[in-house]
């Protein structure tokens, strides 16, 4: 069977929200660039409270990266939480920390304020060590977060390989506030929450300027302008054009992902049975979870868009083996990539150029949950202008060094590793 190069979350979502592009100009209290998570629940929440919303999408909602990623729900960060609060100081990390271990019950209560469908399934996920070095480490995770009152448990022996469905992990953090969803369903159902609000949204219209017009913002796309009090920029890893020098904050790095045809049997049923996602400590990790329709879903840094079917296919094959040898011969479907905004420290950015004007970068693969805190958090600052409403300080626009020799050596690194797998030579 041939590898379709479609999105399979996009697949599974056919009812996606549809809009007009802008036409004429439009007012707005605030507007917001991106339809992502982040702009749209920037959106609901400045909708809640009263506000006129216009929300600009250069394409269609979902198209970039959120409806593009795992579906991960995930709790706090990458990096663990003692070395957040030592590099950020008490304050500002432990705020931190909160705002994002919280980040999960925020995007539940949203699914089931507004009804979303989304194959939402709030389980946990497994964070897996594939090595002794990485069971160290989940330890120290799972002690550090214990610490801060969270539900962690570090499974190990039976337990472990019961939850995983293998026996080619060390152990594994089972994070009990985080879970997961169908990403493109989630944020569909945040736009329609939007629109069901009263707010505006319009896709297919590009952002091609951004200045100050007496004390408003004017917001240009080709057919028409927005005059609005404040401005988001939510476009993140997808920005586009020559309008900002957001795009100058981080470094474009890629992610792929595998998902076969609905599985069956009792060795399919064995692997993550309780629905959890998952993903191992190998620097190019992989990740690994199921939809709701069996499929098995297998993940990694690293651009799929250009490599040949074959190798992409090797690879896939090369994981589930490991894992999963039992499965047997398993036929790959579905393969898309996703972009995804790096920054060197692996902290997120949260910008203000000028008054009235918020922008974020950097979330270095965390979209589903930092994303819909940061958008909240955006809301709550410019409807109340509370800094301590947002997770870390704002600060001025930051370009950082090398941005294109930065990406393409992670993407150099992430190849040669995947290709030392399929190789056998690593894994």
């Amino acid at each position: 069977m041939s590898l379709r190069q479609e999105c399979l979350w996009e697949y599974l979502t056919p009812e996606r929200p549809d809009a007009p592009a802008l036409q004429g100009e439009r007012k707005a209290d605030v507007c917001v660039i991106g339809a992502g998570f982040t702009g749209l629940s920037a959106a609901l929440h400045l909708l809640e409270e009263g506000q006129r919303v216009c929300v600009l999408e250069a394409h269609r909602t979902g198209n970039g990266g959120a409806g593009r990623n795992v579906g991960l729900v995930n709790a706090g960060l990458w990096i663990p939480p003692d070395e957040i609060e030592a590099g950020l100081g008490a304050d500002v990390g432990g705020r931190l920390n909160r705002m994002l271990g919280a980040a999960p019950s925020l995007v539940f209560s949203l699914i089931d304020k507004y009804g979303i469908q989304c194959q939402a399934r709030n389980e946990g996920t497994l964070h897996m060590a594939h090595n002794q070095r990485g069971l160290d480490d989940l330890r120290s995770r799972c002690e550090q977060w214990q610490r801060r009152g969270a539900p962690g448990e570090l499974l190990t022996g039976a337990a472990c390989a019961e939850a995983c469905g293998t026996e080619k992990i060390a152990g594994a953090l089972l994070d009990r506030r985080a879970g997961t969803v169908n990403p493109m369903a989630y944020v569909s159902g945040l736009a329609r929450a939007v629109v069901g609000m009263g707010g505006e949204l319009y896709h297919h219209s590009a952002v091609t300027a951004l200045h100050k017009e007496g004390d408003a913002w004017r917001v240009r796309t080709d057919a028409g302008s927005v005059l609005a009090q404040k401005v988001v920029i939510a476009s993140s890893a997808y920005t586009e054009g020559e309008w900002t020098q957001l795009r100058r904050t981080f470094f474009p790095g890629y992610y792929y992902q595998v998902a076969s045809r609905p599985l069956e049997g009792a060795e399919a049923d064995r692997i993550l049975p309780g629905g959890q996602g998952s993903w191992d400590t190998r620097q190019v990790l992989s990740s690994i979870r199921r939809d709701a329709d069996g499929r098995l879903l297998l993940g990694s840094l690293g651009k799929g868009t250009g490599k040949p079917a074959w190798f992409l296919k090797s690879w896939a094959d090369r994981i589930q083996q490991h894992y999963f040898p039992r499965l047997g011969k398993v036929d790959w479907e579905f393969t898309w990539t996703g972009c995804i905004d790096f920054t060197p420290d692996h902290l997120m950015r949260l910008f203000e150029p000028a008054p009235g004007l918020l922008a974020m970068s950097g979330y270095n693969g965390r979209g589903v949950t930092t994303g819909t805190v940061v958008g909240k958090a955006f809301a709550d600052f410019l409807l109340r202008g509370d800094s301590n409403a947002l997770p870390m300080p704002l600060r001025p626009l930051e370009e950082i060094s090398a941005v294109g020799l930065r990406s393409c050596l992670y993407e150099a690194g992430f190849s040669l590793y995947h290709a030392g797998q399929c190789l056998r030579v690593v894994i």
